[in-house]
């Protein structure tokens, strides 16, 4: 069974909205340094900070883990169908999740909860999203439509939400709006 135009859609936005910052079509490591960069920005932390030293560390094994699984011609980019396939892949089966996969789901968790108080609220999550390029109004409707009624959405629940986003075919699934948008 191949992948449903809708996951496709999903897949794709993330593709080129949060990684492929140069629009190249593919993923490379420059787009991770200059998405890095675009973290660090809007987060204030500035080149010489631990919290951007860390920020890049994090984003760099983000990156190896992601060429390893998702290179398949060992070109040195991820191309939009390795990107799929990958993901595909993990959405078949959610247990066989990748470290690295878990490290970026983490680090978004925690860049969107800036205040670090273990919950992102609309706020945090609209701050982050709107910052790609998104308008405020719909990523205030996409927390509202991913916290399903809360006001804030904890780390175990953005973990299912998380897996929801790769895997559901449902397009009133709460996890589909994880990123910010409301429609694909």
């Amino acid at each position: 069974m191949s992948i449903s135009d809708f996951r496709k859609k999903k897949l794709l936005f993330l593709f080129n909205v949060f990684f492929d910052v140069n629009q190249s079509g593919e993923i490379d490591v420059k787009d991770f340094e200059m998405a890095i960069e675009r973290v660090c920005k809007l987060r204030g932390w500035s080149k010489d900070t631990p919290k951007n030293k860390e920020t890049y560390d994090l984003m760099m094994e983000i990156w190896t883990g992601l060429r390893s699984k998702a290179d398949k011609d060992n070109d040195g980019q991820v191309s939009v169908d390795e990107w799929c396939n990958m993901w595909d892949a993990y959405a078949k089966d959610p247990s066989s999740v990748m470290d690295w996969q878990n490290a970026y789901m983490n680090f978004m968790f925690d860049l969107e909860d800036a205040s670090h108080d273990g919950g992102i609220d609309v706020t945090e999550f609209t701050l982050v999203c709107s910052s790609y390029g998104l308008e405020k109004n719909e990523c205030e409707e996409a927390f509202s439509k991913m916290a399903q009624g809360q006001t804030d959405v904890t780390r175990e629940q953005f973990a299912a939400l998380w897996k929801e986003y790769f895997a559901a075919e449902d397009v009133n699934a709460p996890g589909n709006f994880i990123f910010g948008k409301t429609s694909f």
